[in-house]
């Protein structure tokens, strides 16, 4: 058997889109409007986890792209380099860097989950009465491990149990949640001059 390892980045690219030909232009829409290594392959690699049924992991790396994408571009503007800078260990994902995004004019209202109807209301909230907005609860909860909230205990707490399949709603949400965060982080990118591909070319509209 051929180890991971042992593949070159070509042939690991090749077995990909062949693998993932069903959803590709699914993929070709978050490469495109997203352009950036730093944390494209988060959400590319979260869609293929999750249209292969691998839920737990998917919502993890969608979560943790959505993360990485604030962070790197954050420092990026800041720095005003033009190799990707390093993000700071300590600014995290969370309410005060949502708002330090929306200052910087990122589209962070994206974001907000179906129904998340007071999200500025909690992203203005102060401690101690500060309420996250629920893409920050996820990842604090769900990129930690924590999934008691998922957890089915319909026939009484001693018959409890929880599967992959008890994230599918929260995958599904997320999923839609990214492909527009996609969409408006690439235009926001690409007005700041930080894509790294031929700027003449407009992305895919629709990811379907």
């Amino acid at each position: 058997m051929t180890s991971h390892r042992s593949r070159n980045h070509a042939e690991h690219i090749e077995r990909n889109l062949i693998a993932c030909a069903p959803w590709a232009k699914e993929r070709t829409y978050l490469f495109e409007w997203l352009c950036a290594a730093e944390f494209h392959w988060f959400f590319v690699q979260g869609l293929d986890a999750i249209r292969n049924e691998f839920i737990v992991p998917g919502v993890s790396s969608l979560l943790n792209g959505i993360e990485a994408s604030l962070r790197v571009t954050i420092e990026h503007l800041q720095s005003q380099e033009k190799a990707p800078p390093e993000p700071s260990p300590y600014k995290v994902l969370s309410n005060n860097l949502l708002v330090r995004a929306q200052e910087m004019g990122m589209p962070i209202g994206l974001l907000a989950f179906p129904g998340e109807e007071n999200y500025d209301e909690k992203l203005k909230s102060q401690k101690p009465n500060r309420v996250d907005v629920e893409v920050v609860r996820l990842r604090n909860n769900i990129c930690h491990g924590n999934i008691s909230e998922f957890i089915n205990t319909e026939l009484g707490p001693e018959n409890s149990f929880f599967t992959p399949m008890s994230l599918a709603n929260i995958a599904d949400q997320l999923l839609a949640v990214s492909f527009d965060w996609a969409k408006g982080l690439g235009e926001y990118r690409r007005e700041h001059g930080l894509l790294h591909y031929d700027e003449s070319k407009k992305p895919n509209e629709n990811p379907g």
